[in-house]
């Protein structure tokens, strides 16, 4: 078995994190590649890997790596993202952080989890993503334009609200009046969308939704639509240009430009382990059935 390892920070329990992750790859003769960066962070900090292979880019990712797994909280498993891409390669997220909805493997089951990965034991859940082209400026944060949370238009360098025209499969929807609006996958509605007033959505489910950010009306709600439907969005505002964001990744652009949203043409595969899936992990992070009263 061979696996590519990634990471954005060292943090105190880095360490300790490595040393299991090591110890038992090295006890199944897994093959463990190391994300460049990374890699060096953790030599900096006395970590023993220095003599570990290590991978700098997407391109030198392959059918011969069998996981990724990323190391840190959900904005880590959202730059896992863009190295797999369109590869196939399942992503296990190890929580490092706190809240984590995505990296859902906990500290305290490392090895359990791991060890699981090698018996066969674990369920790849297909996770939908959005990819967005604009019009005329291609619009390019990364070098392929995709968010498996949500893609999120805003307002710029104002604190007036910005009016977002929205049509669905070209019929006219409405116009936002509001400081942006969040177009969430399921993956992503427990993310900005949730903090926004929008809905749960179990993570395989076949919709998006469209929650609009602070509405001038407050009849405005979100909408849950079908995943095949196409958005499409025209901005306009008293500044010239206003914000697209795709997941972490954000991009200034002209008020003339039209931005289209759609489905992406693949899905991301991440890992469920049957003790840590996605509704034990929401009880969990969203304290539900836990009466708080002293």
């Amino acid at each position: 078995m061979k696996l590519a390892i990634y990471g954005q920070t060292y943090q105190q329990n880095t360490k300790d994190i490595i040393d299991r992750i090591l110890a038992i790859t090295q006890k199944n003769n897994a093959e463990v590649v190391f994300e460049a960066n990374y890699h060096a962070l953790l030599v900096e900090n006395n970590i023993s890997v220095k003599e570990m292979p290590t991978f700098s880019s997407h391109t030198e990712l392959n059918a011969s790596f069998d996981f990724f797994i990323s190391i840190g909280g959900d904005g880590t498993m959202l730059r896992a993202t863009t190295f797999v891409k369109s590869k196939e390669i399942p992503i296990v997220g190890i929580n490092a952080g706190r809240l984590g909805f995505l990296a859902n493997v906990q500290q305290d089951s490392i090895e359990k989890s791991l060890l699981s990965l090698f018996e066969g034991n674990y369920k790849v859940s297909e996770r939908t993503l959005l990819s967005l082209e604009c019009y005329p400026d291609p619009c390019d944060i990364y070098d392929l334009n995709f968010a498996l949370n949500e893609i999120t238009v805003s307002r710029k360098n104002t604190t007036s609200m910005i009016t977002i025209e929205t049509c669905l499969n070209g019929e006219f929807l409405t116009s936002f009046w509001a400081d942006g609006l969040i177009i969430s996958t399921p993956t992503g509605s427990t993310g900005y969308n949730l903090s926004c007033g929008g809905p749960v959505i179990t993570p395989e489910s076949k919709c998006l939704v469209i929650t609009p950010i602070a509405p001038h009306n407050l009849n405005v709600r979100p909408l849950v639509i079908c995943d095949e439907t196409e958005i499409k969005l025209k901005v306009s505002g008293r500044e010239p240009q206003f914000l697209v964001s795709l997941d972490s990744g954000t991009k200034a652009i002209d008020n003339e430009n039209e931005i289209h949203v759609k489905k992406a043409p693949f899905t991301i595969n991440m890992v469920d382990f049957p003790e840590e899936g996605f509704l034990k992990t929401l009880r969990n992070k969203l304290l539900w059935g836990e009466d708080k009263r002293n």
